[in-house]
């Protein structure tokens, strides 16, 4: 996995990384990943896309959210990415939401990849030149579900995103009184 100078096309990286190209644009987008080496329908990407597209992945299963994967992603080398991918996955665990909060709740702390990218992360940090875009204004609520855990949130949200939360809210319940029997 070592990136070459072979250039992809859109549709051979979704073929490599197993996802669509509106997933490419949007992880584009969103900072996730760099913009092609040209645009338009002549748009061409190389091994590292392909590399920083499966951890992305993998980080999502460790139910990360998008902006902290940004956060990591952007202090790593291709040669970094390379490096977490071939690192032992973490060992298999209940990927449901419910077994997160579960998994929090009794001290489960990170696994060795998030270990492994955190270090990589504050040792690029340390050499990093640019300075951090300006944060976007936003309300952040602090929910707490019991006295060592907390639930942020940042508003305004859509209807559904709402629905979400009070749906975690009430599994978060659940759980802290399964816990408490």
């Amino acid at each position: 996995m070592v990136p070459t100078d072979r250039s992809l096309d859109l549709t051979e990286l979704c073929d490599a990384a197993d996802v669509t190209p509106r997933t490419v644009r949007y992880y584009i987008q969103q900072g996730l990943l760099p913009a092609p080496e040209s645009r338009g329908p002549g748009a061409h990407y190389n091994e590292g896309h392909v590399a920083r597209l499966r951890l992305i992945r993998r980080l999502q299963r460790e139910h990360l959210p998008l902006g902290e994967i940004r956060e990591r992603l952007a202090r790593l080398t291709d040669a970094e990415v390379n490096q977490l991918l071939r690192s032992a996955p973490p060992a298999k665990r209940d990927a449901s939401a419910l077994g997160y909060i579960r998994n929090i709740l009794a001290g489960g702390g990170p696994d060795a990849l998030s270990a492994a990218t955190v270090r990589l992360s504050e040792s690029r940090a340390r050499f990093a030149e640019s300075p951090e875009p300006p944060a976007a204004r936003s309300t952040w609520e602090r929910i707490a579900l019991s006295r060592d855990v907390e639930l942020h949130v940042r508003r305004p949200l859509t209807r559904d995103q709402n629905r979400l939360v009070e749906r975690l809210l009430q599994l978060a319940r659940e759980l802290t009184r399964e816990e408490l029997r």
